[in-house]
């Protein structure tokens, strides 16, 4: 049989899709929502620890509070995006870069093109060793300086070495305790900041952070959208985390799908290796014909999501920014520069001459599980991601050792626990976080427009976007690539002297 006469979702390589009946969306009010959703509490909880506890306060004491209307343009598209990409899987149970796969030129081509760009973001284990540098502030009572480099780093290989460890003893489901422990962090970490900024931070300060919300710097009296002559690999990283960013923003989908959202309930999940069970997860999704009933359900589910991700992740999202933005630019002088091994501690340590040693602890002890929490998300997101590409990707992994997803989960993990000890080594941490963030622009400005395509292909038109939403996505890739071009151009003009792509060339001897 030629492709022509495969079905329209088989053509790049894949199995075709079987036809199941849509599970029933749980009936849950007020409270015992929090029992139904998860991924938004995932997304939101790793989102808290990098851009908003490291590159937004430093965007911030650089340039001012006015730049948070780039969070609250960001958190709206990556909100539309999480739910463009949720509603792939309640159609299919696939994750969404399973369905990426399934259009031309090959599944092949776009299994290493977006296990690549995961790679590329969040390989490098830059929040283990941002953590790093709030620990040894706890342990020498110092900030950490270039002298420290060496102790950094191998507080750093122990933190990630840490994250691993709890992803092999993380019980039935890896996903409900990464669910677990963001509910935990961000209800802990937002209701302290709230309680911080309260007695800390001064009046004009709260209001500086809603009016900067659409772009009015309250210190300058006007709006002021972009800075003059501004850093523009810390600008784009900025940018990139804002909300989560880039392949943070797909692994929700397959959180979604380990959740048992919609049609996710049909095809299996990814177990533990220790505490787990040998679960049967399907390489290949399934639908559900259109019906009044199916239509139901679909509604109920969505219904689900909406709370999920407007509720929790769009909401959480900005005030994730927000107070960390509110305290660190109330504690910090003005136009400093805190990028470095210390980035981590700054904050405890400036609080010390106005809350004393019991906050200074209590700070760099939220700093370190932050940034530790946050790591350990984005290191089962990637490896779930890839995991699961292998998975769909191949007939002979699936055969593997009997078929057992595990299996390939946790080789997965142990070549990115081999590739994170060496990345620790290459350059300073935040350095590797901002490479990472930018890293974010780039796959969100192909990402939002491949699901959008892959909506309008692949779903019944009943379940397709609507205009808005078609529309929110290509503004999505022109925001994000917006903030690519000048990363790698250095400006508007294009700057030899500033632009990434400038650098790399004279790295490797092209500049």
């Amino acid at each position: 049989m030629s492709k022509h006469n495969d079905p329209v979702e088989a053509r790049s390589g894949l199995q075709p899709w079987k036809v199941a009946d849509l599970p029933q969306p749980p009936h849950a009010k007020g409270l015992s929502l929090l029992a139904v959703i998860g991924p938004g509490a995932i997304v939101l909880g790793a989102s808290i620890g990098s851009g908003e506890w490291l590159l937004g306060p430093a965007t911030f004491i650089k340039y001012g509070l006015g730049l948070l209307w780039l969070t609250s343009v960001a958190v709206f598209l990556q909100t539309v995006l999480n739910t463009e990409l949720i509603r792939y899987t309640l159609y299919t149970g696939e994750p969404a870069v399973t369905g990426f796969m399934r259009t031309k030129p090959h599944s092949t081509f776009w299994a290493w093109f977006y296990a690549g760009l995961y790679l590329l973001q969040t390989g490098w284990p830059a929040w283990a060793a941002n953590a790093a540098g709030a620990i040894f502030f706890l342990v020498a009572g110092k900030l950490a300086t270039r002298d420290d480099a060496t102790s950094v780093y191998w507080i750093g290989c122990g933190a990630f070495l840490v994250c691993v460890v709890i992803l092999v003893f993380s019980g039935k489901r890896i996903e409900r305790t990464l669910e677990i422990l963001n509910w935990i962090m961000i209800v802990l970490i937002l209701g302290t900041l709230f309680l911080l900024c309260f007695l800390f931070a001064a009046p004009r300060s709260w209001l500086g952070a809603f009016v900067g919300l659409v772009g009015f710097d309250l210190n300058a009296g006007r709006f002021n959208f972009l800075p003059p002559d501004a850093d523009w690999l810390l600008i784009g990283a900025f940018v990139g985390f804002s909300g989560l960013g880039g392949a943070g923003n797909l692994m929700v989908s397959n959180w979604a799908r380990d959740k048992g959202f919609g049609m996710g309930q049909v095809v299996g999940f990814i177990p533990a290796a220790v505490g787990g069970q040998k679960v049967k997860l399907a390489h290949s999704g399934s639908v559900f014909k259109i019906s009044e009933t199916s239509l139901r359900s679909w509604r109920g589910w969505w219904r689900i999501v909406w709370y999920d991700q407007w509720g929790v992740f769009f909401i959480g999202g900005l005030l994730g920014m927000m107070l960390p933005a509110i305290l660190y630019t109330s504690a910090l002088e003005p136009g400093k520069d805190i990028r470095g091994l210390a980035i981590a501690a700054e904050l405890a340590s400036a609080m010390a001459a106005r809350g004393g040693a019991a906050l200074t602890l209590a700070l760099a002890m939220m700093s370190v599980w932050v940034l530790f929490k946050t790591q350990l998300d984005l290191l089962e997101g990637m490896v779930r991601g890839i995991t699961d590409i292998l998975w769909s990707g191949s007939t002979r992994i699936r055969e593997w050792r009997g078929g057992d997803v595990r299996l390939v989960y946790y080789s997965v993990l142990a070549a990115a626990l081999v590739w994170g000890l060496i990345a620790l080594r290459l350059t300073q941490p935040i350095v590797l976080l901002q490479l990472g963030a930018n890293m974010a622009g780039v796959v969100m400005v192909v990402s939002s427009l491949h699901i959008l395509y892959i909506n309008m292909k692949f779903l019944p038109k009943e379940l397709q976007p609507p205009l808005w939403r078609r529309v929110a996505l290509i503004f999505m890739s022109i925001f994000y690539g917006f903030f690519v071009y000048l990363w790698l151009m250095g400006g508007l003009v294009p700057d030899r002297g500033k632009g990434f792509l400038f650098s790399l060339l004279r790295y490797v001897g092209l500049g």
